[in-house]
């Protein structure tokens, strides 16, 4: 009998940003693949006797490669498993699931998508600000500020990064900002523009830093640090905006 396997965003790590279908689906696995940020009280709604195995990756870390990832999902639905893969976030932005549904569609093993609040939102939220505004923000983009090597993406869209008039969102970002800070403000963006820089987003240890391109570029070149982290950018960053 083939399993089912359900991809679930765990939010940002805040156990009651959990939707309610997330929860269902935990209390319900038979085994659970999880991210490093999708573990600490995000877990406790898993029932004992799952089974639960650690599937992170985190930068400057050994960690199991993705196809070795996708294969533990094919091998435990195979054998009939309610299986879980517990993705932080929201499984659909930067979280590699495109590969792991092509596996599990070449094996012929059904799944669904549960949504989960995007560290995005979770982050803007915590520095109580919107997203967009009327006129003056009126879009909001998602990048990635690394690619499969750890350097910065070649074929960013600099016109669409650098337009003043949007709110951007950059998700692992700190190694590479600086760069991108530099040809940001080479396509006109000014080193003024208000930025936010969101560490630990939903955990105990959450940190907020705002200041702008320029300022955080030149703190990010000599002090990286550890912690996982997004950032924003955009005229709604200022506080007193």
């Amino acid at each position: 009998m083939t399993g089912f396997v359900s991809f679930v965003g765990s939010g940002p790590g805040d156990p009651e940003l959990l939707t309610l279908k997330a929860v269902s689906r935990l209390e319900a696995a038979d085994v659970v693949l999880f991210d490093d940020l999708s573990s600490g009280p995000l877990l406790d709604h898993i029932r004992p006797g799952a089974a639960l195995v650690a599937v992170g990756k985190r930068a400057g870390r050994a960690s199991p490669t993705q196809a070795h990832v996708s294969q533990l999902l094919v091998d435990h639905a195979a054998f009939g498993a309610r299986v879980v893969r517990l993705k932080s976030g929201d499984p659909a932005i930067f979280g590699r699931l495109e590969e792991e549904i092509l596996a599990l569609r070449a094996a012929g093993i059904a799944f669904e998508i549960v949504p989960g609040v995007t560290s995005a939102s979770a982050a803007a939220a915590a520095a109580a600000i919107p997203l967009t505004r009327r006129l003056s923000a009126r879009r909001v983009q998602f990048v990635t500020g690394h690619d499969v090597t750890g350097g910065l993406p070649g074929a960013l869209n600099m016109p669409a990064l650098a337009d003043a008039e949007a709110t951007t969102v950059i998700f692992m970002p700190k190694r590479t900002f600086p760069a991108l800070a530099a040809r940001l403000i080479e396509h006109g963006l000014s080193p003024d523009t208000p930025a936010l820089l969101a560490e630990h987003v939903g955990h105990p240890e959450q940190r907020l830093t705002r200041a702008t391109i320029a300022a955080l570029a030149a703190r990010l070149s000599t002090d990286v640090g550890t912690a996982p982290a997004l950032i924003l950018y955009g005229s709604l960053m200022d506080e007193d905006a």
